[in-house]
């Protein structure tokens, strides 16, 4: 029985499930972001968290611990260099699963894991660089507020109809006045061309 026995096995043994998580975590380190399963990922997750943890401590002894549970030299100095000053002020939660669908093969459940601190859409670095302003053609060089470009457009577009409804009017009456003058000379030349008969 299973009771009370939290970890996931994947259907694997022991050793190769310690295999696995730590070349899953070998990649996740060095590639900061990869796609695998969602049972590998949340297994991945809690393999990885503690040793990005003991990395903030750079020590011997905490370089030692971490290299029996990756077994990679560039791994390590990766993490230790690379990934411990980034994550430094974070009290946990380093990394992040994205759920992608599903494996067309086999129908499994896909997902990316990645590390928080290393993905540049997500980080609050970005934000002040999205707070550029825009120009205007009609203002200072600010970009309005919202408010008032979503209202501009509404009050502008009321005088164009009312203009087009105007013009409309000038030209339906300059076409009755046209026809009407072509008839008016008609009956003259008429008139005219009678005159001459008699």
């Amino acid at each position: 029985m299973r009771n009370r026995n939290k970890i996931n096995q994947l259907g694997r043994t022991s050793s190769h499930r310690e295999a696995l998580m730590m070349n899953l975590a070998n990649a996740l380190i060095t590639h900061k972001r990869i796609s695998t399963t969602l049972a590998k990922a949340k297994a991945l997750r809690g393999y990885v968290e503690p040793l990005i943890t003991k990395s903030k401590n750079d020590t011997t002894h905490s370089r030692r611990l971490v290299f029996s549970q990756l077994q990679s030299k560039e791994a390590v100095t990766e993490l230790f260099r690379e990934v411990a000053p980034k994550i430094a002020e974070r009290p946990g939660g380093y990394t992040r699963i994205i759920k992608t669908g599903f494996r067309s093969g086999d129908s499994a459940e896909m997902c990316m894991i990645e590390l928080v601190d290393f993905n540049e859409i997500y980080t609050t670095e970005s934000k002040p660089e999205a707070k550029k302003t825009r120009r205007s053609r009609r203002g200072t060089g600010t970009a309005a507020p919202k408010t008032e470009t979503k209202a501009a457009p509404k009050a502008e577009s009321a005088p164009i109809v009312e203009d087009a409804v105007e013009v409309k009017e000038e030209v339906e009456e300059s076409n009755d006045e046209e026809s009407k003058a072509p008839k008016t000379e008609s009956k003259a030349d008429s008139e005219e061309k009678k005159e001459d008969d008699k």
